[in-house]
């Protein structure tokens, strides 16, 4: 890589270059597949005062880059130019972008783009002697109670959130304890109260903090003997919002400092609302006492989402991107995608991606082709063939012998299809191996079950329905 750092870029114009150069700096730093999926869609449009102006394919594309590569970006240009350049965003607009109804339309960019801001993103350092007393504010405004799906997954947990942050340290809920599965949204409920109690300016000094941090933070005011500042800001917050408390675990320091600040925050009504990977009592490694403390307030849990509510998500980030995204591909994405909010929307964008990148349509082919590579083609769930079959035949009312012999009366081969269906769907078995579990029949008759199955579904409404409810049957047993 050349050294630019000695260009005057505030009179510059080969911003060109300069992106050239912050790609090469990129490149060296994370995988090839990584780099060509998230960097190389992305253009350089022009720079002027200190400010670089990029655009990206979509909202998602921004939002991604955002959240996991804007210190990377920071510190390429930290390197190439010397100082911490701004970085100024927008979105690249097609004509195609404008037919949200049409549905021949592709998803995909034109060569004639024209350019819709975005967002501007600060990459200078921060000020010296910042440190936790800056770090522990930073909440990300885009988390909220309004762009917070709900389920019958969450339900009682956002109502916990949201009555805190109505209320803080008002209620018997302090601390609020919300433990969840990666990736089901802690962490958007957790910033969502802050974000919501300052709006209402229900709170004036409010700390978000993961608990790596404050241990990182904790450690490094010992180092500079700035102890009692690290003490003093903590107590003074009106509201203490620490994400994945199970990091705790072994550090007993860390754990002792959290206990006395906790106990004080407690005392004088301060809202505290922790998040952590699983329920308290389970979490090993942490004192008696901690966990003891957690258990005065509200403990409540998220689950997984259902379907619908993994396509409402979808929907709604579809929404928020300004993208027309077939019904039938999100659909598809959160049938084979269950237990992760964060791999859901991930998938969503890197088919996103793919889309801009290769100027093709997005459809259900495409899906298939993204997912396979994440290694997502099939459901992650137990559920063996035995399984379907036991809990079709329940639905149908129909036993094992007549499911896998010869009949063909209606009942009985509509059994026989819709049980083939999910044997293709919900297992990684091949469609020669399905058919020897329904009395040897060769792959064409799985072929021509699951095509019935797919057409009918399309067709009728009702079917539809009826196959979802099966589905739901034969996951809850696995």
């Amino acid at each position: 890589m050349n050294n630019l750092s000695d260009v005057d870029w505030d009179n510059s114009t080969d911003y060109q270059a300069l992106w050239a150069e912050c790609l090469e700096y990129v490149k060296d730093k994370i995988p090839n597949h990584t780099y060509e999926t998230w960097f190389q869609p992305i253009k350089a449009a022009s720079m002027t005062n200190k400010e670089l102006f990029l655009q990206v394919p979509n909202k998602f594309f921004y939002d991604w880059i955002e959240s996991h590569y804007k210190e990377l970006l920071r510190q390429a240009l930290k390197t190439i130019t010397g100082n911490g350049i701004d970085i100024n965003y927008s979105v690249m607009l097609s004509d195609t972008t404008h037919h949200q109804n049409d549905k021949s339309k592709p998803a995909v960019l034109s060569q004639n783009t024209i350019s819709q801001p975005i967002a501007k993103v600060t990459n200078k350092e921060p000020r010296s002697g910042s440190g936790f007393l800056e770090r522990g504010t930073k909440i990300n405004i885009n988390y909220t109670f309004d762009n917070f799906i709900e389920g019958q997954n969450n339900q009682f947990a956002k109502a916990a959130a949201v009555a805190v942050a109505n209320s803080p340290g008002q209620t018997s809920f302090s601390p609020l304890v919300i433990y969840g599965g990666t990736g089901l949204g802690k962490t958007h409920l957790l910033q969502a109260i802050g974000n919501e109690a300052m709006a209402l300016g229900k709170a004036k000094r409010i700390a978000y903090v993961s608990s790596d941090t404050f241990t990182l933070d904790f450690i490094t005011a010992i180092q500079n003997n700035k102890s009692t500042d690290f003490s003093k800001y903590y107590r003074s917050v009106d509201m203490l919002l620490m994400d994945d408390i199970q990091f705790f675990q072994g550090k007993e320091s860390t754990q002792e400092q959290f206990f006395h600040i906790f106990n004080d925050l407690y005392q004088h009504h301060s809202q505290i609302v922790l998040t952590t990977d699983r329920p308290p009592m389970k979490l090993q490694g942490l004192q008696d006492r901690m966990l003891s403390r957690f258990q005065a307030g509200l403990t409540v849990d998220i689950q997984p989402p259902d379907l619908e509510t993994r396509i409402a998500i979808l929907q709604k980030k579809a929404e928020h991107g300004n993208l027309d995204i077939p019904y039938k591909v999100l659909e598809y994405l959160a049938t084979n995608i269950r237990s992760n909010i964060r791999e859901l929307e991930g998938a969503m964008i890197r088919l996103l991606a793919y889309s801009s990148l290769s100027q093709v349509d997005i459809d259900i082919s495409l899906t298939q082709k993204i997912l396979r590579e994440l290694g997502t083609g099939k459901p992650t769930l137990s559920i063996s063939i035995e399984d379907i079959q036991k809990q079709v035949g329940k639905v149908y009312d129909i036993n094992l012998d007549l499911m896998v012999g010869k009949s063909r009366k209606k009942e009985i081969a509509e059994a026989r299809m819709t049980a083939m269906y999910f044997a293709r769907e919900l297992t990684n078995l091949s469609l020669k191996n399905i058919g020897l579990y329904f009395g040897g029949r060769d792959h064409s008759t799985v072929v021509h079950a699951c095509k019935w199955v797919e057409s009918r579904t399309e067709k009728d409404e009702q079917f539809k329905r009826y196959i979802y409810n099966v589905r739901q049957k034969i996951e809850s047993k696995g």
